[in-house]
């Protein structure tokens, strides 16, 4: 396994004092590497680490699949915002959102008011890969799981492209795009990153 280099402590230090309250939040569609970059990122970075699809079962105490069959997409959309933005109450942290978070108004308002958003790019190929391998997926539940893919990337990359951040993700270790994501963030806020000798 690779570790992403370590920072120095001042490059860290400054990081987070300009990051102030502020949490790193990560958007793009499933499958982009969210949970799993964030999870590297928020390491890193001595941060926590929080996905809001978990958050949401939790308060629900539902399954994602089972709250989009029970009470359809509008519904889950209604709660994953109400989650998000109680969440965003404690920054700084680093927050993983579905694929379909930063679509609502109300949710961008509130990640640019109290979070630096990070779109995760991934083609429709690295994602099909990556999300051919779980079942978990309620809007890929149908015959064309590429077809709803190329929808959604035509839909949301509009939006997404409103993130502060934008970071190319493709099938490369997750320590590399993680560094990438660290040297963007650092680069956005005006701080020069040092690796740790």
């Amino acid at each position: 396994m690779v570790a992403i280099p370590m920072l120095a402590s001042g490059t860290v230090d400054a990081l987070l004092s300009s990051l102030g309250s502020r949490s790193i939040v990560f958007v793009g569609l499933m499958g982009a590497g969210k949970t799993a970059i964030g999870r590297k990122v928020a390491s890193a970075l001595g941060l926590p680490f929080l996905d809001s699809d978990h958050e949401i079962e939790s308060v629900s105490r539902m399954s994602i699949p089972d709250l989009f069959a029970q009470y359809g997409e509008a519904e889950f959309r209604a709660l994953e915002q109400r989650v998000i933005l109680r969440v965003l109450e404690n920054g700084p942290q680093v927050l993983a959102t579905g694929g379909g978070a930063f679509m609502n108004e109300q949710t961008r308002e509130a990640i640019a008011a109290n979070g630096i958003s990070v779109w995760l790019k991934a083609d429709v190929d690295v994602l099909l890969e990556r999300v051919s391998k779980k079942q978990n997926r309620p809007l890929l539940q149908n015959a064309d799981p590429r077809g709803v893919l190329e929808r959604l990337i035509a839909e949301r990359h509009p939006v997404y492209a409103h993130a502060d951040i934008t970071v190319p993700t493709r099938d490369d270790r997750r320590e590399v795009i993680a560094g990438e994501v660290i040297d963007a963030i650092s680069r956005s806020l005006n701080v020069t990153r040092e690796d740790a000798s």
